[in-house]
């Protein structure tokens, strides 16, 4: 499915999108918004590079960010919920991981944690290991799995 498929599907079901990123820095929002109309399904993007604004923006709790780490499955689900809160839409997606170049050997560099929420689905979350693929790679190969997540948040299966 692509991205022009997407949206026109969601626009056709009534829903309107957020995203909540942090290693991808809005590429999710950028790749939606790049279609002309998309103004009629993407509702805002958030970009919470910091801890700091994940709480400020996204009403992740410091506890979790001291207990998970910003990359984990936790604050990927809180961040997505703290979207669906903060705006009007009706699904959200986010993200947050280790693009490199660095991580560590608990948190290597590759993680991404994914989120989902909307208002008509529970919330899941996921984490890919994409590997060092190096820093642009690993940020490419997350939008683009945020964004079959959508798609599969859609119509219940990975277009």
């Amino acid at each position: 499915m692509t991205v022009s498929d997407l949206l026109e599907s969601a626009k056709a079901k009534g829903v309107m999108i957020t995203t909540a990123e942090s290693c991808t820095g809005g590429m999710v929002a950028a790749a939606l918004t790049d279609i002309p109309g998309s103004s009629a399904v993407v509702e805002r993007g958030f970009v919470t590079y910091t801890n700091t604004a994940k709480q400020q923006m996204l009403g992740v709790r410091k506890e979790s960010l001291d207990a998970y780490g910003a990359v984990s499955e936790q604050v990927a689900r809180e961040m997505a919920e703290g979207a669906l809160r903060n705006s009007q839409a009706q699904l959200a997606v986010s993200v947050t991981g280790i693009a490199g170049p660095g991580g560590s050997e608990f948190k290597p560099e590759g993680r991404v944690c994914f989120g989902v929420a909307g208002d008509c689905i529970p919330p899941m979350t996921e984490t890919v290991e994409f590997g060092a693929l190096g820093r642009d790679r690993v940020r490419r190969a997350a939008r683009d799995h945020a964004l079959a997540l959508l798609s599969k948040a859609l119509f219940g299966t990975a277009q």
